[in-house]
């Protein structure tokens, strides 16, 4: 007589998954479904995509936060992440996602100045 088993360590290793991430992780289907290339995605992929990028986004806080200037006010800011995306070789492909932002005026005067460039040749 043959008994089918269930494997109980299974169930309380996914669950005890869900719980070492804390991104939703149907979220990230949802954009990785977004691609073209995809039709179907493995849960193990989902949870290890859904782990790096909890994990990737940790390091970029964590560095932005050792070189920025929140550490005397205990907070995070904007512009420590764009200095950091612009001044780690690692993070530099966030460049165009963070950029430093620019005052208004500061941007017409470099757009002037670009201009006048241009009208020089």
């Amino acid at each position: 007589m043959k008994m089918s088993q269930n494997n109980p360590d299974k169930d309380d290793q996914t669950s005890s998954n869900k719980k070492t991430i804390s991104l939703p992780i149907s979220r990230v289907r949802l954009i990785m479904k977004s691609s073209p290339d995809v039709s179907s995605i493995n849960q193990d992929a989902l949870f290890l995509t859904t782990k790096a990028t909890e994990l990737f986004v940790q390091h970029l806080a964590l560095s932005s936060f050792n070189n920025g200037s929140g550490k005397e006010t205990n907070s995070l800011s904007y512009s420590d992440l764009a200095n950091t995306a612009e001044e780690n070789e690692t993070f530099h492909f966030l460049t165009d996602i963070l950029p430093k932002k620019i005052l208004a005026r500061d941007y017409l005067k470099s757009l002037e100045q670009m201009q006048e460039e241009d009208a020089d040749f």
